[in-house]
């Protein structure tokens, strides 16, 4: 009989037991931290919390915030892994570091024990999205020091699977790899296989659906929660198309998924992390129930190098489902409405690259579904100039009906005013993994 859960225990544990464990955990955390993080003892002084003071997960709210920012900070006092390190460095088994697109990088130091962990919420992940010891499987993210490529490998490895690590560029090898290996299984982000699809054409004539790929697990970017993106890579690839992948670099790699008949994303972390939700204005906590919309903060249950305490982690989450799926997984199902620093005011509306996507997918082939917002001041707004590329067969004469039709779509959509501008196919800059910066500022 197939094993239906890597961690079974975790993945279908009920909701009295997950209480009583995470109580029991997060008073060891706590005791950890105040006993050897220098920047939490600091911290928790100056808001005069002593230790005693945290005898349940609902006393968290008594402590403060821990922000991206502080642990830059942090790593500026003592380099390289700051003052938060709690662990000796001896003990210290892998070091990471963030793009740092939102500024300056942050150094990330993991223990054995952090790296277990790591890896089992993240077979957990992959195992729930399909994936299995029988698949071979090409991982096709950046190893260089960033988290998402050697830590999604070893979380991709945890699973049984056979791992090929090729990484980002030379699309064409890539794609003669998975011709010669047997490749049935591709790890990257939902945007790099349209990438692909053209390097298939020009250079093998061959269709991407030729390549026989039975699975692909996405992760890292928006998209696949379209179901006509989603549908559009399955008819093209012949594969299914599993959001697989998501997670906060800073906190924990991989630690959601969707499962292989409910495509919502399933909370995996269970024993790893206690999730709780904020209003991003009031700050004030928000009941972790159906139909809750708040900014996700996260503390670490058993983190040995850097725990972090109610880290906020900038992305706004909508709780979909609470209670058992039909898979067996206790986790709550949820979606990520967007990144609260990437929300645009428009006269009153509250406005996400990820909704002008979605509306630019439902238009493909017209538009390839790349776009910017560019801003030349700061928030709020009367309305967005977006720069949208129009599809290869639209001539010249077409576009000024184009130019209103994606206008309208938006406007009757998203409810705000939009001035698009129509670009040619491929002048918007993409990073080597296919991915356009979504919002450029301009002041």
């Amino acid at each position: 009989m197939e094993q239906m859960m890597f961690n079974p225990d975790m993945e279908s544990i009920s909701a009295p037991d997950q209480e009583k464990m995470e109580k029991a955990l997060l008073l060891d955390q706590m005791a950890y931290v105040y006993g050897h993080s220098k920047m939490y003892q600091d911290k928790f002084a100056a808001a005069g919390i002593r230790k005693d003071k945290i005898k349940d997960v609902q006393d968290l709210a008594l402590l403060p915030f821990t922000t991206k920012q502080e642990l830059r900070n942090s790593q500026k006092r003592l380099a390289p892994f700051g003052d938060f390190l709690a662990a000796s460095f001896e003990k210290v088994n892998r070091v990471h570091r963030t793009s740092g697109t939102t500024g300056s990088f942050i150094y990330t130091a993991l223990t054995k024990q952090d790296l277990d962990l790591t890896h089992n919420c993240g077979a957990r992940s992959f195992w729930a999205a399909g994936l299995r010891p029988h698949h071979r499987v090409i991982h096709c993210l950046n190893y260089c020091m960033w988290m998402g490529g050697y830590t999604d490998h070893a979380n991709l490895e945890t699973t049984g699977a056979a791992v090929i690590p090729f990484g980002v560029g030379n699309a064409k090898q890539l794609i003669q790899v998975i011709k010669d290996a047997g490749i049935n299984a591709i790890s990257s982000t939902p945007s790099y296989p349209k990438h692909l699809e053209k390097v298939i054409q020009a250079e093998f004539d061959m269709d991407p659906i030729d390549l026989g790929l039975e699975l692909g697990l996405f992760g890292g970017e928006p998209g696949l929660e379209n179901p006509v993106y989603r549908e559009r890579m399955e008819a093209t690839w012949g594969m299914k198309a599993q959001n697989a992948n998501y997670g906060v670099s800073d906190v924990l790699c991989n630690f959601a998924s969707v499962c292989q008949d409910n495509y919502k994303l399933h909370f995996l972390g269970q024993g790893a992390l206690l999730l709780q939700l904020i209003d991003p204005m009031t700050l004030k906590d928000i009941p972790v129930t159906q139909g809750a919309v708040g900014e996700m903060v996260l503390t670490h249950l058993k983190k040995e190098a850097q725990p972090l305490v109610r880290y906020r982690t900038s992305d706004l989450m909508e709780i979909l489902e609470t209670g058992p799926c039909e898979c067996g997984r206790t986790g709550f199902r949820f979606r990520i409405v967007g990144r609260a620093d990437d929300m645009l005011h428009v006269k009153g509306i509250n406005v996400f690259p990820n909704g002008i996507a979605m509306v630019l997918e439902n238009i493909v082939p017209d538009v390839t579904g790349e776009f910017q917002v560019v801003l030349d001041h700061p928030s709020p707004y009367t309305a967005l100039d977006i720069k949208v590329e129009h599809g290869a067969h639209i001539t010249p004469d077409k576009m000024v009906d184009l130019k209103s039709k994606i206008e309208k779509k938006i406007k009757e959509t998203l409810n705000f005013t939009p001035r698009v501008e129509l670009v040619t196919p491929d002048s918007i800059e993409r990073t080597k993994m296919g991915k356009a910066r979504r919002v450029i500022r301009n002041y």
